[in-house]
């Protein structure tokens, strides 16, 4: 099990480094990944040194995509045509994909959320064919969540997601969430 973790500058910590601990905990192999350089600054000015950068990924070694949030962040990962191919070509291929915050709109204009249910940072409803006010959403192979209040809880249904209930909840215990 391997998943990667695209950063652009201006990512959400709370969110990226939250999703990342909480996988890496649970024994799944989790990869940092520079989307423009070996470190990226985050939102509030916290340079991340990455493990790999993108243009260094072979995508088909990863069973999961997580898209961290944070403004200007998701718009950075927007922008990029490759975080775009493969999100797609995991979409085509029934691999997860997870977005939280104002990353879930990337989602929506590529169109992989067209009849899905997904939610997103609060105010931002108008950018999802069909918002949800949840804070995690599951919806076949996309989970979506809210914000960074909502990532111990998107990073836990992850876990779930990828290593069953059992690890799920015993993560949850430890971790006193």
């Amino acid at each position: 099990m391997r998943v990667m973790v695209p950063l652009a500058n201006g990512f959400e910590e709370i969110e990226a480094l939250t999703i990342i601990d909480v996988l890496r905990r649970a024994g799944i192999q989790t990869d940092t990944i520079g989307v423009i350089g070996s470190f990226i600054e985050s939102k509030h000015g916290i340079r991340v040194m990455v493990d790999k950068r993108l243009n260094e990924v072979n995508e088909d070694n990863y069973d999961a995509i997580i898209l961290p949030g944070g403004y200007p962040g998701y718009e950075n990962l927007r922008k990029s045509k490759r975080v775009i191919e493969i999100l797609k070509k995991f979409n085509s291929q029934n691999k997860l994909i997870g977005a939280i915050c104002g990353a879930p709109s990337i989602l929506a204009r590529e169109g992989l959320l067209d009849d899905k249910k997904a939610t997103i940072y609060p105010g931002m409803e108008r950018e999802l064919p069909h918002p949800r006010d949840e804070p995690v959403i599951v919806d076949g192979n996309i989970v979506t969540s809210q914000g960074p209040g909502t990532a111990m809880k998107f990073a836990l249904t992850l876990v779930k997601l990828l290593k069953g209930e059992k690890d799920a909840e015993r993560l949850k215990r430890e971790l006193v969430a």
